[in-house]
């Protein structure tokens, strides 16, 4: 029974290997009890995600508040806000309720918690700084966030690709997405992928050497690539995981409570800025010059 419910609790995730630490032990084991409550129910993945956007935005609402205890509430409703992000995922595994529109939206979720994170800490810095200055610093705060999570997101899911074409299923390039895109019809499931053509962009701006390996195995091999190189490049970005796992809401979200138990939120906006650039930077050189070391 206890090997078949951790086969179970397996299949819920995309792959343990793009785990991190707190979603082992907390994130993952919770999700996936609510998702197997849910499965029982008429309630969809996307019912779910468009509860944790809810959830997600109150809870930076409460982070203008310069008073700690409502900061720690809104702290907690964020973390309801990513296990719940986690339950949409599981349950749709568990169910395979799936759809492109969805995984858009999940992705949507994650943003708009953090825009509603930002303005908030944007109108409540900046009545004690400069105005010009906090919008600014903060603005940096949120373009770093994006950028983190975007590029953090390609490099999962292309280790998720290198584990097997099946695990990495959504992983594409630019011109798959685009051709997805222009045989769907016109409706809101369109206008979104729209919005995933531009992040699917971004992904291939800033990982140059790995599109330069993608393109070389897509010409030689098409989605059939050889074991011997998958197991070579799924090692390879098995080693980066780590680093890429602190640019990630846990990383973030750790230095946000420090922010909120030291009510100062500086100590968040410069770790975002600061730090997590470093640890991206890091680990995007160290993989972009290892791609370029790969003879494929």
């Amino acid at each position: 029974m206890e090997r078949e419910n951790k086969k179970s609790f397996e299949s819920s995730l995309k792959s343990i290997e793009t785990e991190n630490f707190l979603d082992r032990i907390f994130y993952r084991p919770v999700g996936y009890r609510i998702a197997l409550l849910l499965s029982k129910t008429p309630i969809t993945p996307n019912v779910v995600t468009i509860i944790s956007i809810f959830v997600g935005v109150f809870a930076g609402i409460l982070l203008y508040y310069q008073n700690i205890y409502i900061n720690l509430i809104g702290f907690a409703l964020l973390v309801v806000a990513n296990i719940l992000d986690c339950v949409d995922g599981q349950l749709a595994r568990l169910t395979g309720i799936k759809s492109a529109a969805g995984r858009i939206l999940d992705g949507l979720a994650g943003d708009l918690w953090f825009i509603s994170i930002y303005i908030s800490i944007a109108l409540r810095l900046s009545a004690d700084a400069s105005h010009s200055f906090t919008w600014i610093i903060v603005s940096l705060a949120g373009v770093s966030n994006l950028i983190q999570a975007n590029v953090a997101d390609f490099y999962k899911t292309a280790h998720l690709y290198f584990i097997s074409p099946q695990k990495g299923a959504e992983f594409d390039t630019v011109a798959g997405v685009k051709a997805k895109h222009a045989a769907m019809p016109k409706g809101i499931s369109k206008f979104l992928y729209l919005l995933y053509i531009y992040y699917t962009m971004l992904q291939a701006k800033v990982t140059p050497e790995m599109q330069n390996v993608l393109t070389r195995l897509s010409e030689k091999y098409g989605k059939d690539i050889p074991e011997d190189i998958r197991l070579k490049l799924r090692a390879l970005s098995l080693n980066m995981m780590p680093l890429f796992n602190i640019t990630t809401f846990n990383g973030r979200s750790l230095a946000m409570l420090a922010g909120i138990l030291f009510q100062n939120l500086w100590i968040y906006l410069f770790f975002e800025i600061t730090v997590l650039n470093i640890v991206l930077f890091i680990a995007m050189n160290k993989y972009e010059r290892s791609c370029k070391k790969l003879e494929v």
